[in-house]
């Protein structure tokens, strides 16, 4: 599952069975950014947290969802993510990591997330509503990212709309 923002999302997706959600570490944080006027790093970064949140309840709970952090700014959101069940990382990104000396700790770990204190949230579509009107950074973004992949998908008819009539022009002329 993909376009994922907020943890009524990733608890539906478990519950659904989903095989993998990818939450977008640097999309939350661009919101944060520019909603607050505030630079954040490290823990601090809200993506960061959104990730670590979602996948401690995975955890916690034992969902087998796979939690693919995505779409990171900085190595530091990357590491601060370390243990993360899968991490898509840019080359740039990977590269900078690759000239980085020192340790990297894991910082998310499943018998960690056991022993936390954590409520599980009855997911129904009440529920799931609810949490989705009261969180505006996911409404944003998901409406942001449907109306992009309509856009996408809008631009992609046109395109080969194109492609098919020059391809059948030829065949006319036969």
């Amino acid at each position: 599952m993909t376009l994922l923002f907020g943890l009524h999302q990733a608890v539906a997706a478990a519950e659904a069975h989903a095989t993998l959600i990818s939450p977008f570490v640097g999309r939350i944080l661009d919101w944060y950014k520019k909603d607050t006027g505030k630079d954040y790093v490290g823990a601090d970064d809200p993506g960061v947290q959104s990730v670590t949140t979602i996948y401690n309840y995975y955890k916690k709970f034992g969902y087998k969802t796979v939690v693919m952090g995505a779409s990171f700014r900085n190595t530091s959101e990357i590491k601060e993510l370390a243990g993360c069940d899968l991490l898509t990382i840019a080359p740039k990104l990977l590269e900078e990591l690759e000239t980085t000396e020192g340790t990297l700790p894991r910082k998310l770990d499943p018998a960690a997330a056991q022993k936390m204190d954590i409520q599980k949230i009855p997911m129904d579509k009440a529920t799931f509503d609810k949490m989705h009107a009261a969180d505006r950074m996911a409404t944003d973004k998901l409406k942001e990212g449907i109306e992009g992949f309509s856009k996408a998908i809008v631009d992609l008819e046109v395109v080969l709309e194109k492609r098919l009539s020059e391809i059948a022009e030829p065949a006319a002329a036969r």
